[in-house]
């Protein structure tokens, strides 16, 4: 039977699902609040990881050792470097990568963490399908989109920065945990897929955009994940 570990950076990105799942556990890790029960028929865990990829990583490794999920979704809000979306829209990913490792130096290309092998992670198939019909049956006036994530431990708020993850990464979104959960996921073999659902431009307006649309953002990405665990 399916398990599924929830992931949000913030606490405005869980606390809707928190309030509508029936909680039969709680547990505090690493100065986390693991919440255990159902949401809409399914066994879930629900967790706000706290913000970067540090915390997104350790996030990830308690799900995998103590709750042994099966399967992982990262819900949030991120900017966008597609001008296909806008704030309101909804990213699944195809792949995440981290866009603030560098060791080109030593001959691996950007992006890539040393002696991994690999560059992007990619999430899960099923999950990125399942996604897709979800987002058009519950939330039928967004656009959706299949694509990159790029993730490093910085706000991104300048138009400058904003080109160069588009040109070196070919990024779709960028935000702060997401590469480092489907690191995570990766490595101790659990299916994934984040969801994010677009906040700002990433450019010299995110600074006034996000926190007036990061509410309503995360609402949405609440919605598709509650319908979505349903059908895992």
């Amino acid at each position: 039977m399916s398990k599924i570990g929830i992931i949000g950076a913030m606490e405005l990105e869980v606390e809707t699902l928190k309030s509508k799942m029936q909680v039969t556990r709680k547990l505090v890790k690493a100065n986390m609040e693991f919440n255990e029960g159902t949401l809409n028929g399914a066994e879930v865990v629900i967790v706000r990881s706290g913000i970067g990829k540090v915390n997104a990583a350790l996030c990830v490794q308690v799900l995998a050792d103590i709750f042994e999920v099966t399967h992982i979704i990262n819900t949030g809000v991120a900017g966008s470097l597609n001008s296909k979306l806008d704030i309101g829209d909804i990213l699944i990913s195809k792949i995440a990568l981290h866009h603030d490792m560098d060791a080109t130096n030593f001959g691996y290309p950007l992006g890539e963490v040393p002696q991994m092998g690999i560059k992007e992670f990619p999430a899960d198939e099923k999950m990125i399908e399942l996604a897709e019909a979800t987002c058009a049956e519950v939330l039928p006036e967004l656009h959706t989109l299949v694509g990159r994530v790029v993730s490093g431990d910085q706000f991104i708020a300048d138009k400058d920065v904003k080109n160069k993850l588009i040109t070196n990464f070919s990024g779709d979104c960028c935000e702060m945990e997401g590469a480092s959960i489907a690191h995570g996921s990766y490595l101790n073999k659990i299916p994934f897929v984040i969801l994010r659902a677009i906040s700002d431009k990433a450019d010299d307006s995110a600074q006034m955009d996000y926190p007036t649309f990061e509410r309503h953002a995360a609402e949405h990405c609440a919605k598709l994940v509650e319908a979505l665990v349903a059908k895992l």
